[in-house]
């Protein structure tokens, strides 16, 4: 139709209109006058920028809607994806081992049984430690407690708050009796059977017999995994799954590391203040160092409080001067130097990861997310072909000879 109608144009143009060849003296395609080639995207048609903005809208809706899913399935299946995540960074810190036991002539059966007994037998010795302690310390936790409460009662009583005695002993007094009845369940001598006891035992034997299997078949099941796939796939899966597995080696190693420098630290100053329920509070601290930024705060916050019950102020306030300086000196000393910047993301990115992974799977799963995120990144350049220290496909002359010819 647009063809008949500039011939037409053209036949009445006379001398002045346009060549035979239907381009116009000035060089310029004819049909510019007001007439459009269909699919040019010009006058009639969808504006260029609106068709990409809503290719690139379709395309984030399903991705959203993927990732959306994604983690919808891993809350439903949380009690297998926790402790297969789990299974694998306790398999990142006991490979060694088990492959230092087979160089020495150990069978793999015997090496795995050895490395994952010597790690049950020294879980279950920190485990009862801790319980024992904290049934014996506990006690003399209430009693000092107690006497920080009337100190601060009286306190309060007079000048300049002067508030009243009978609110301020009943307050007291209700504080004092939830802790003496809650004692067995602090001290975690009493598990009542429940939903939350069944689900945390039934996440550590399946944890403890997928790390038994990845122990002794880890390599003999990746083979398997990736078998079915093209070659060029295998590649690229073999590439991204040694440089993930290197990123929780590196994050489980360093994490431990900088987790046991922090309780060290911490425990002597509990120690020298004789502040009790000692273990515990250590075991606290260096588990929180598995959970970043926020696991110190919070483990610090509980620390803070049982010193400044039991020790008073000015203790408390020397032990809030050590956690900054520890932390001040995990940011710029251990961090980049013990983990290194193999798994090392944006504070940004890590706040947004702990957030999801709570969201997702509460502290377990905000203690997976980081070196979960960490992998993903560290495996994600191979996935895409190419390692992260090779060129762009842009600067390779092989895929730049066609454009050349």
């Amino acid at each position: 139709m647009v063809r008949r109608r500039w011939r037409g144009h053209r036949d009445h143009s006379g001398p002045a209109g346009p060549g035979a060849d239907g381009v116009a003296p000035g060089g310029e395609t004819a049909g510019v006058a007001g007439w459009a080639e269909p699919g040019t995207g010009t006058t009639g048609q969808v504006p260029g920028w609106l068709q990409l903005a809503a290719g690139w809208s379709w395309r984030l809706l399903v991705v959203g809607v993927v990732v959306y899913l994604t983690f919808r399935v891993a809350s439903m299946l949380r009690l297998v994806v926790l402790p297969f995540i789990a299974a694998l960074l306790f398999t990142a810190l006991l490979l060694p081992l088990t492959r230092r036991l087979r160089r020495r002539g150990m069978p793999a059966l015997a090496a795995t049984w050895c490395t994952l007994l010597a790690a049950i037998a020294v879980l279950a010795g920190v485990a009862v430690l801790a319980a024992t302690q904290t049934s014996a310390d506990y006690q003399t936790l209430v009693r000092e407690l107690g006497n920080t409460v009337h100190d601060l009662q009286r306190w309060l009583a007079g000048p300049p708050f002067r508030f009243r005695q009978s609110s301020l002993e009943q307050l007291s007094n209700r504080l004092l009796t939830f802790l003496k009845q809650h004692q067995s369940a602090v001290a975690g001598t009493v598990l009542s059977g429940g939903r939350i006891f069944l689900e945390i035992l039934a996440g550590l034997i399946l944890m403890l017999f997928v790390t038994f299997f990845l122990l002794k078949d880890g390599d003999r099941i990746w083979a398997a995994l990736v078998g079915f796939l093209s070659p060029e796939g295998q590649r690229r899966a073999r590439g991204a799954g040694a440089a993930a597995w290197q990123a929780l080696t590196y994050y489980v190693r360093g994490t431990i590391a900088v987790a046991a420098i922090h309780a060290v630290v911490i425990g002597f100053a509990l120690w020298v203040m004789g502040v009790p329920l000692l273990v515990p509070l250590v075991i606290l601290v260096f588990l929180a160092a598995f959970i970043p930024l926020v696991g110190i705060l919070v483990a610090g916050a509980l620390a803070v409080a049982v010193t400044l019950g039991t020790r008073g102020w000015v203790a408390a306030v020397v032990l809030v001067v050590i956690f900054i300086l520890e932390n001040q000196l995990e940011s710029h000393l251990l961090q980049p130097l013990v983990v290194g910047r193999m798994v090392r993301l944006h504070p940004l990115a890590i706040i947004l990861v702990l957030a999801v992974g709570a969201a997702v799977a509460g502290i377990a799963g905000a203690a997976v997310a980081v070196p979960t995120a960490a992998a993903l990144v560290r495996a994600g350049p191979y996935l895409r072909g190419r390692s992260p220290g090779q060129p762009s496909p842009k600067a390779d002359p092989q895929s730049q000879a066609p454009l050349r010819r």
